[in-house]
């Protein structure tokens, strides 16, 4: 699993074992596991109540949990082998507009060398549809400029190459020019990492989110980078993109996860059709 997944398993756990105290995990049955569910979304006075999707999270590690513990021979039986995870309510989502993209990648830039390198993350990440993570775990190397191409690294190990724009081609053309200035600010022993913070380290995801929070405070947009992504796979199928392309652009393993995309587009053809049709209400 990825390290990030791993972190959100560990303190998902952490509250288990507060949650149970003393309690051996061999007396854990159905009933505490199912208050421990409740615990989790009502909060308390120290600690905020968790949404569904968090709650389904740490359901899924206390059930990896006594899986384990079952399969090693510590308990007896798996006290959580039926118990459910709440709900998640299915929620669209949120896209941004062509014209608002457009008002946020000019907003990005800029003749500094910081201004070339934001640029080129936010058309990077607009131009491939890349996770965050995908994004500043890029190399040097896995971009191709003359084919246009890059290589993502996405989750569990899973790679592939995309398309990159001419606009993402050019901005982050622009931005290798200048980056060795970045490198030049701080010796750095990886210098193999495609976006570099302004000391000259790998740029993170958490300096990615402040990029795009700075850049969007500019023009008054709220966005985050899966937002970015969201709008990628939206705009393709808008533009005739099959739902199969777009799973393979975004890495999909399974077709029903991009194919809530287009329940998007439909709402909005749904839009169009409410106000321009004579017959629509």
């Amino acid at each position: 699993m990825a390290a990030n997944t791993v972190a959100a398993y560990r303190r998902d756990l952490a509250l288990y074992a507060a949650f149970l105290g003393p309690l051996p995990l061999a007396e854990v049955g159905e009933a505490e596991i199912a208050g421990f569910v409740r615990w989790l979304r009502e909060g308390s006075e120290d600690r905020p109540a968790l949404a569904a999707s968090s709650t389904a999270r740490a359901v899924s590690a206390v059930r990896g949990l006594h899986r384990f513990a079952s399969r090693e021979g510590l308990v007896a039986v798996d006290a959580a082998a039926g118990v459910r995870p709440p709900a998640a309510p299915r929620r669209l989502p949120r896209g941004l507009s062509v014209s608002d993209v457009l008002a946020l990648l000019a907003a990005a830039r800029g003749p500094t060398s910081l201004a070339l390198r934001d640029a080129a993350l936010l058309e990077f990440l607009y131009g491939s549809g890349a996770r965050v993570s995908e994004a500043v775990g890029c190399a040097v190397d896995d971009v191709d400029l003359v084919d246009c191409t890059v290589l993502l690294r996405g989750k569990g190990g899973r790679h592939r190459l995309v398309p990159l724009g001419s606009y993402a081609v050019a901005a982050v053309r622009s931005y290798l020019e200048v980056r060795p200035s970045l490198l030049a600010v701080r010796r750095q022993r990886d210098n193999h990492t495609l976006f570099r913070n302004a000391h000259g380290g790998p740029l993170t995801r958490t300096g990615a989110w402040g990029i795009l929070r700075a850049v969007a405070s500019r023009v008054d947009i709220e966005v985050s980078p899966h937002v970015l992504r969201h709008s990628f796979a939206t705009h393709l199928l808008d533009g005739g993109a099959s739902v199969r392309a777009v799973q393979e652009l975004l890495g999909h393993v399974s077709v029903t996860t991009t194919q809530i995309y287009t329940q998007v587009t439909v709402a909005r053809l749904r839009e169009i059709y409410a106000t321009a049709h004579p017959r629509a209400v």
